[in-house]
C-alpha cells in the first residue's frame, strides 16, 4: 500500500509541467483565473501589468481631497508624492520611491521610520490595504491613517503629476 501511494504521488509529480513562454511571465505576476486572462488576452479589459502607474491620481471628498502623484524614476523605479487629507488638521503627506512587483505597488516613504505600504494597482486605481505598518503613523497628523485609502486615476502623464500641489501650494511631486 505505501509503495503505490509513493508511485502515484511521483507520477503526479513526474506531470506537472514547468512555465514555459508567456505561462512563465504569467507566473511571474499575481496570478489570474482564466477568465481574468481571457479577457485580458481578448483586450476587454486592460493588463494593469503593462500600464505605466505614472500619472495623478485623485480622489475629492466631503472632508477634503486624497492626491498621489507618480513620477518616473531611476533604474525602473518611480518617484511618487501622496497626501491624504480628513477635514481640517487630520492629513497624511509623504514621498519616497515606488516599484512595481505584478499588480502591486510598492511604496518606500522616505524618513526615519521607514514606512513600505504594498498598495494594489490595477492601472485606474492605487488602493492602499486596510492595515499599514505601523511605522507608517510617523506620516499622519491627529487621527488621520493612511489605512484604506484609495487613489483613482485622472490622469496618465508625467507633466499633470508634476504640476500636482497639496493642499498649502507646495508641489507633491518635486521635480528631479
Amino acid at each position: 500500500m505505501r509503495r503505490t501511494s509513493l508511485a502515484i504521488l511521483f507520477l503526479l509529480a513526474g506531470c506537472q509541467r514547468a512555465p514555459t513562454g508567456s505561462d512563465a511571465a504569467a507566473s511571474d505576476s499575481a496570478p489570474t483565473s482564466g477568465l481574468e486572462r481571457a479577457a485580458i488576452d481578448s483586450g476587454a479589459i486592460a493588463d494593469a501589468a503593462r500600464i505605466s502607474p505614472v500619472g495623478l491620481y485623485q480622489h475629492s471628498h466631503e472632508a477634503g481631497r486624497d492626491a498621489l502623484c507618480v513620477m518616473p524614476g531611476k533604474d525602473g523605479q518611480f518617484r511618487f508624492g501622496l497626501e491624504a487629507v480628513f477635514g481640517e488638521e487630520p492629513n497624511c503627506r509623504g514621498h519616497g520611491t515606488a516599484r512595481r512587483a505584478g499588480d502591486k505597488l510598492i511604496l518606500s516613504f522616505k524618513g526615519g521610520d521607514r514606512c513600505i505600504v504594498v498598495a494594489q494597482y490595477d492601472g485606474d486605481q492605487v488602493a492602499l490595504p486596510g492595515v499599514v505598518d505601523m511605522a507608517c503613523a510617523g506620516l499622519c497628523e491627529g487621527r488621520g491613517s493612511l489605512e484604506g485609502v484609495s487613489f483613482p486615476r485622472i490622469a496618465s502623464d508625467a507633466a499633470t503629476a508634476l504640476r500636482a500641489r497639496d493642499r498649502s501650494g507646495d508641489p507633491l511631486c518635486e521635480a528631479q
